[in-house]
């Protein structure tokens, strides 16, 4: 017999008969495939799933076609009101003869209702805003949305518990085919992206959430995972190989060195390039165990044990060298004798080895805070004092008040690692001198202010600092790390502190006087390199070396200009001797083939003028003057306008025709690491020399270490999309 809604009072599913006399949903019915499920409210922790999805209660039959008609529970007298949440989305809308029709808000589509006392459900209704037929509705995000009211499934006891009656579920997911393989990778992934120990599938939480969510996912193993890591590091490091396959310049590498609590220590080393497509990158390329990270041997035969496993060993241009200066030329004269044989090194080895500009400012800097650390101490905890209760923060904010101190800088304790806030903290307690002296004698406690002598010692330190922090910061504001953005910081501060080592005040000029012995040794070792690569900036050239060695030399400017202009020529007469890549040898046949096109078009045009014999002269003239080679070219040329969005990497990408040899030369050079810094925290890192590998790292097997290590720097620059892989090579940031 069927109800007012004209629907049958039994459910057919298969062959089986849903019994009218349970409760059950009104309006509503399952639908199968990507269509939303909306599920009525149902007693007794019985709920109606699919497939394997059903649980908690009475299951339902496991045909291939799931069709539940709507049944309600006896008539009553009173209308029971609609539930179905189509309505949400439809109106009904008087027809002709009686008849009723469902009116979609979106497209204002019109669909059948009812027919006098037979209404035709809500199916087809349903159908129409889930499965994209509405207009309106097209995208997945769309029809995502309309899943948002879900409610919760389960309280862990077995029993339903919804926050509201009824829901939409997106059950398109429930029917997709679950990979046990490829979900292992993608947990090999996370692990290493976000440094979870390896044995985070052994715990029991881990393992509880996975089941919530996949209860078929079988979680492996501490051994197994291990494995499954150093899959993802051999996928990534194909896809790497492939990528320097088709690198069309040489590659430059940097060196770091790392420390365990045992006796044994890691090198890391990564390479940087510009790409085809002139884009800066750089990429770890191996962290490997040595026995004494510190011996000049094992450096440099992990050098060539990384240039033989990337298939390297003729593309080495430089390294750079994140060590301490002790060390610097012992590094310097092994690397050049072991590597020599198997390198063709530019210069004879003069551009080779690079100091890291990051590690210098750190060096210089903490030698300066070492030189004042009792004043330092005293500051610290002055406003340890101060902060240690707001009774006291408001009394010095009212002695700071009563002084007039017109600083709006904020007292604040350092990080002891890190340079810059510990120059910070000084900047601002310089401020407010004045305060703390009047606070000491205004309040027994507080006995820790500095003297009169302190305070200009820390004036003097803060007035060198600043040339160090001004100096990081401009590093850090560049997009692209290139090596001609380093001279302009080098020459300046290395003028500025040979300036102040001659303060007429002893308490200046010693600082500056210690700070330029440390700095004056990077400049003497670098400076050549540094300068060759502001070269290879057209908006300066030659002409800004001369200006800054005027500077920094004086009379004797000429003779150290000289040996850089040398340095540039003779480098470019190494890639003058070096064959074209096909890519530039096409490039150049064109450009020459066009050129003599037109010079003879030119000549057969001006015949029968009377100039005969002027072309004849024009032609004698050529030859008696050869031609201008591509650096004199360039060199020639006048600047280009410096303006702040230049980008001199799409410079000499849209210059590669004009300057093929050339601007070889200048890919090789502008990817030189300048500094080992890749972000705002490294560059002012307090530490010098070997940092520490954690007890953790230090206690799994080398090569699960270096996959944990070179795969996390590798996968960000992998495709989004997590199905696919690719070398995703992007620019430094």
């Amino acid at each position: 017999m069927a109800d007012e809604t004209g629907n049958d009072s039994q459910a057919v599913q298969g062959n089986d008969t849903v019994d009218p006399s349970n409760e059950a949903v009104h309006e509503d019915e399952l639908i199968q495939g990507n269509e939303l499920v909306q599920v009525d409210e149902m007693t007794q922790g019985e709920e109606l799933g699919q497939g394997e999805e059903l649980t908690h209660g009475d299951e339902l039959g496991q045909g291939h076609e799931l069709a539940i008609a709507e049944v309600v529970t006896p008539p009553t007298t009173r209308r029971r009101k609609k539930k179905s949440l189509v309505w949400e989305h439809f109106t009904i809308e008087d027809a002709a003869g009686g008849a009723t029709r469902a009116c979609c808000k979106l497209c204002k589509q019109t669909f059948a209702y009812s027919s006098g006392s037979k209404i035709a459900g809500t199916s087809h209704l349903k159908r129409h805003i889930t499965l994209g037929s509405c207009p309106k509705i097209k995208s997945q995000e769309h029809r995502m949305a309309l899943a948002s009211t879900v409610g919760t499934d389960n309280d862990g006891d077995g029993t339903v518990e919804r926050r509201s009656k009824r829901r939409y579920r997106y059950t398109g997911y429930a029917n997709a085919s679950f990979d046990q393989d490829r979900s292992c990778s993608h947990l090999a992934k996370m692990i290493i992206l976000h440094d979870y120990p390896l044995h985070i599938v052994q715990q029991p939480a881990f393992a509880a959430f996975i089941d919530s969510l996949q209860p078929r996912f079988r979680v492996v193993d501490v051994e197994a995972m291990e494995g499954e890591v150093y899959a993802v590091y051999q996928k990534e490091k194909e896809n790497l190989l492939q990528a320097f396959s088709t690198m069309p310049g040489r590659i430059s590498l940097a060196i770091g060195l790392w420390t365990t609590s045992q006796t044994l220590g890691y090198v890391s080393l990564a390479g940087q390039f510009i790409d085809s497509d002139w884009k800066l990158h750089r990429r770890m390329l191996n962290f490997m165990m040595v026995s004494s990270p510190h011996s000049e041997n094992a450096l440099s035969e992990a050098i060539s044990a990384s240039l033989t496993d990337w298939s390297m060993k003729d593309k080495l241009f430089t390294i750079t060298l994140d060590n301490d200066c002790s060390s610097h030329d012992i590094y310097s004269a092994n690397l050049r004798d072991h590597l020599s044989n198997k390198n063709d090194l530019s210069l004879k080895g003069q551009l080779f080895v690079v100091r890291c500009y990051a590690h210098i400012l750190n060096a210089v800097a903490q030698d300066v805070i070492a030189s004042i650390h009792g004043v330092i101490y005293n500051i610290r905890e002055s406003i340890k004092f101060i902060k240690a209760s707001p009774n006291r923060e408001e009394r010095f904010a009212e002695l700071a008040l009563q002084l007039e101190i017109p600083s709006t800088k904020t007292l604040c304790l350092d990080v002891t690692t890190q340079w810059n806030t510990t120059y910070l903290m000084l900047l601002a307690a310089l401020d407010y001198k004045q305060a703390f002296t009047q606070l000491e004698t205004c309040d027994d406690n507080y006995n820790e202010a500095p003297s009169a002598e302190d305070w200009k010692r820390v004036e003097a330190a803060c007035n060198y600092l600043r040339l160090l922090y001004d100096s990081a910061h401009s590093i850090m504001a560049a997009g692209n790390p290139t090596s001609n953005i380093f001279f302009h910081e080098a020459w300046k501060l290395q003028l500025e502190l040979a300036n102040a080592s001659g303060h007429g005040d002893p308490v200046f000029s010693i600082i500056a006087s210690d700070m330029h012995e440390r700095f004056d040794k990077y400049w003497k070792d670098c400076n050549l390199v540094l300068a060759v690569a502001v070269v290879m900036d057209p908006r300066f050239k030659m002409k800004l070396v001369e200006f800054s060695y005027s500077k920094i030399y004086g009379v004797e400017a000429a003779k150290y200009v000289k040996v850089v202009n040398d340095s540039v020529h003779e480098l470019f007469k190494d890639y003058v001797a070096q064959p074209l890549p096909p890519a530039y040898a096409e490039q150049g046949a064109t450009n020459s083939a066009a050129a003599n096109g037109n010079n003879t078009h030119a000549t057969q045009a001006s015949t029968g003028d009377g100039l005969l014999d002027f072309d004849m002269y024009l032609s004698e003239i050529a030859t008696s003057q050869p031609s201008k080679s591509e650096l004199e070219q360039y060199l020639d040329e006048s600047l280009t306008p410096r303006i702040q969005e230049f980008d001199i990497l799409n410079w000499w990408k849209l210059n590669t025709l004009k300057f093929p040899t050339l601007s070889r030369m200048a890919r090789d050079i502008l990817a030189i690491p300048m500094s080992m810094a890749t972000n705002g925290t490294s560059i002012f890192s307090a530490g010098t020399g070997s940092r520490m590998l954690d007890d953790y790292r230090s206690s799994l097997r080398p090569e699960i270490v270096e996959a944990l290590v070179c795969a996390k720097d590798w996968l960000p620059y992998t495709t989004a999309a997590p199905e696919t892989q690719g070398s995703g090579l992007l620019k430094v940031e």
